[in-house]
């Protein structure tokens, strides 16, 4: 089974894809794993990509799908695959399809954005020893203060209030639009994302069937 998991950033659709990967035995694939491990083995296609890297230009879709192909024929991705980062566009959905790599489904994690923002808001990562905990789910012991190491406890950048809502923005413009595309194709199955992680695991394999 080749699937995609959706989901805004903050909805837990890595942690599921973990989960699935574990169940079914097939590998969760990364884009910019794969294509660093490209570039480190020297494939055609990974030579390509090194020039755009080396540039610090964008690697374009289609020398990123032919990197996918050569990763989704080892051994390991037989049995199917979980892309990781990729499709991110309508456009990169398409060149997918028009290059050969079939989708089984599209799996979305939806959680609404207000609760990913008190979700996002709320995590604290020591800035010692990278520990993470959250205010309401997981607080430290004491106040501000890293139970492991007793490193500060931080807010970090990426979960502030203004940039979780500018990552928001960004996702309903650009990805969002994939639900409709795989919709269509009678692909896509949405999950909504429950207060436990496990709650939506087992909401996530009964909408896989696994």
């Amino acid at each position: 089974m080749n699937l995609i998991f959706l989901g805004a950033p903050g909805s837990g659709k890595g942690t599921q894809a973990e989960f699935v990967s574990e169940k079914k035995s097939i590998p969760p694939i990364s884009t910019g794993n794969m294509l660093r491990e490209a570039v480190k083995n020297g494939t055609p296609a990974g030579l390509a990509a090194k020039e755009y890297m080396d540039r610090g230009d964008l690697v374009p879709d289609e020398t990123v799908i032919g990197i996918l192909k050569e990763r989704i024929a080892k051994d390991d991705a037989q049995n199917g695959f979980i892309l990781d980062g990729f499709p991110r566009t309508v456009e990169q959905a398409k060149a997918l399809e028009d290059m050969g790599v079939n989708i089984d489904l599209a799996v979305e994690i939806y959680v609404p954005d207000e609760r990913i923002c008190a979700r996002m808001g709320g995590r604290r990562v020591c800035d010692a020893c990278g520990a993470s905990y959250h205010l309401e789910y997981k607080p430290t012991a004491v106040e501000g203060k890293c139970d492991a190491c007793e490193g500060n406890a931080v807010q970090r950048v990426d979960d502030k209030p203004e940039t979780v809502l500018s990552r928001l923005k960004t996702y309903h413009e650009k990805t969002a639009p994939l639900r409709d595309f795989y919709s269509e194709r009678g692909k896509l199955k949405t999950v909504e994302g429950q207060e436990e992680i496990a709650d939506t695991t087992r909401l996530t394999f009964e909408a896989i069937g696994c």
